[in-house]
């Protein structure tokens, strides 16, 4: 058995955030029941780059999941909602704070319908100060929590994948799996609540413990480190390399492969607060030297020194890279409309289960009939409720 097989999900998340906590609880047997509109569904379906009118988005983060479609505006629809909820074991929501309440679907009310369910709630802000009520995109708070003051070098930039959306994913996800813990102790329910705010101030906790102690921001380095040199990354003869010693051990493993034995006596790198204070000029010296080689011979140069360095991958690369491969990180699954997709798998391995891709992500409303049905809805209720506009299939 996968470790949440029996367990359910009510999933009415949309974008990145919620459905890629919605995911990993898929990933690992959980049955994720998700909730879509009528005519549009999960906003991240046309979310480009698409392929075949399906956003990559959406067909990364969806996998091994249940689409039904549901009018929540209407009463009938909100009454099967209620149903789903009764037998539940989790509901996850992604709205914007307040939104959910004024739904129906808030936690006391559905607490009041199944006093053993674990409801999270993933906001942008949190539940509580004064920006709990903005709404958040990941970009958004990266700026805001402080993250984008630290990223690239001369321009503002953003980290380029959705760090925070994902990053709070996982919080959700684990505050869920210490709930289910506990309820099997207790028998309760409770709520579980995390945020993009949160994750990103979580994620900069060195940065602002460092900065709180000695009243200075952090600099914008590019690849560069704030505690160790030389590290970051350096043009080679064809393609750029990243190097990183992080202490004087492989400095002076670094010194041989370059032939400069001598800088381990010059007072300005000798040490790494020395070579710290002294980052440009060493990277400038280092920089003249790794030009006049290609990637290739530095790595093999630098690995049989044990000096940690790699060429900086595009896309294309890592797609076809031996760890990639070897650790089996890509997953062929067989969709509907675009038939083989290779979706990244969860990074954790069990070594009494397989986590693969049990379904491919969903059409939408495509269990919309199969779930009603479950629910023991004749074929004569759901034809009606179809023909009211209260479901989709």
């Amino acid at each position: 058995m996968l470790p949440l097989q029996g367990i359910r999900v009510i999933d009415v998340t949309t974008n990145i955030s919620g459905p890629s906590l919605t995911m990993i609880l898929a990933d690992l047997g959980a049955e994720v029941i998700k909730i879509e509109r009528p005519g549009i569904g999960d906003e991240a379906r046309k979310m480009a780059p698409l392929v075949k009118e399906d956003g990559t988005f959406f067909l990364n983060i969806n996998r091994n999941k249940k689409s039904v479609v549901l009018n929540l505006q209407l009463q009938e629809a909100k009454e099967v909602m209620y149903e789903l909820i009764h037998d539940a074991d989790i509901f996850v929501e992604n709205y914007r704070l307040g939104k959910a309440d004024k739904l129906g679907l808030g936690y006391d009310t559905l607490k009041s319908l199944n006093k053993g369910l674990i409801y999270c709630s993933l906001t942008a802000y949190g539940q509580k100060g004064p920006s709990k009520h903005k709404p958040g995109y990941d970009a958004i708070l990266q700026a805001e929590t402080g993250l984008m003051s630290m990223t690239g070098s001369d321009q503002l930039a953003r980290v380029p994948v959705s760090i925070l959306d994902q990053g709070s994913a996982v919080w959700g996800a684990l505050g869920i799996l210490a709930a289910l813990l506990q309820r099997k102790e207790n028998g309760q329910g409770q709520k579980v609540e995390t945020s993009l705010f949160e994750t990103g101030v979580h994620w900069v906790g060195y940065h602002l413990l460092s900065t709180m102690l000695t009243g200075q921001n952090p600099e914008k380095l590019g690849s560069n480190h704030a505690s160790f040199a030389p590290y970051g990354a350096f043009q080679t003869a064809d393609v750029p390399i990243m190097i990183g010693i992080s202490n004087d051990r492989l400095f002076e493993k670094l010194c041989e492969v370059v032939e400069k034995q001598h800088w381990l006596k010059d007072e300005r790198f000798a040490s790494n607060v020395m070579r710290v204070q002294n980052r440009a000029l060493l990277n400038e010296k280092l920089a003249d030297i790794l030009r006049t080689k290609k990637a290739h011979d530095w790595l093999a140069a630098q690995e049989e020194q044990g000096v940690p360095s790699a060429v900086i991958q595009q896309m294309t690369d890592v797609a076809m890279h031996p760890q990639t491969l070897s650790n089996k990180m890509l997953i062929d699954a067989e969709h509907p409309n675009n038939g083989n997709i290779r979706l990244t798998r969860l990074p954790i391995t069990l070594s009494s289960v397989d986590l693969k891709v049990r379904n491919t992500p969903p059409v939408l409303g495509e269990h919309t009939v199969e779930v009603l049905k479950a629910l023991g809805k004749s074929e004569v209720e759901i034809e009606r409720l179809i023909n009211m506009q209260a479901l989709q299939n």
